[in-house]
Order: structure tokens, then C-alpha cells, then sequence
């Protein structure tokens, strides 16, 4: 005899886990795919961090170059003599410059 109770029990059961199945992979899909903070463009802001980052390093050696730059230009007579002719042509009297330009 047929009966309902087992009907029912068997095929909705099959779908209530298809069902669960399916309302998870559409939340999945949404979460990483379809959202705000999907994986894309997590990678992309990942990627911009990194660079960000090196670009930090990079001028933080660069102000402890140019920092000891300026210490030697302040204290140091001769360095800043060398400095001057070096970056600005300077000379003394009685002296001629010669400028080579590389090409």
C-alpha cells in the first residue's frame, strides 16, 4: 500500500539537502565572487599593499641617506665644498671647470 508518510520522508529529504546544498553555493558565489570584498578584488588591494609597502621602504632609506647628507653638509666644511662643486658647478678663485657631459 502506498503510503505518505514514507513518500514524503524520502524524496524530501533528497531535497531539503539539495536545497541546503544549493542555498550555500549561491552563498558562497556571492560572498566571493558577486561582493564587495570579492577575490579579485582582494588580490588587487593585496597587490597595491605590497607595492605601497616597498615604496615605504624605499623612501624611508632615502630620508636616512639624505639625513646623514644633511649632518655631513652642516659639520663637515670639506664635505660641503665637495658637495658644492660637485652639484652646483662652484669654484674657487683662480680656478677653471671643466664639464664633461656624458650623452
Amino acid at each position: 500500500m502506498f503510503h505518505l508518510n514514507d513518500y514524503y520522508r524520502k524524496y524530501r529529504s533528497e531535497w531539503m539537502r539539495y536545497k541546503y546544498s544549493l542555498v550555500i553555493g549561491f552563498f558562497l558565489v556571492i560572498t566571493f565572487v558577486v561582493g564587495d570584498s570579492n577575490l579579485i578584488r582582494r588580490y588587487t588591494y593585496d597587490e597595491k599593499i605590497r607595492d605601497l609597502e616597498k615604496e615605504i621602504r624605499y623612501y624611508r632609506k632615502e630620508i636616512e641617506v639624505n639625513r646623514k647628507k644633511i649632518t655631513d653638509l652642516r659639520f663637515n666644511k670639506e664635505w660641503l665644498e665637495r658637495y658644492a662643486r660637485e652639484e652646483y658647478f662652484m669654484k674657487r678663485e683662480n680656478e677653471d671647470v671643466f664639464i664633461i657631459a656624458d650623452r
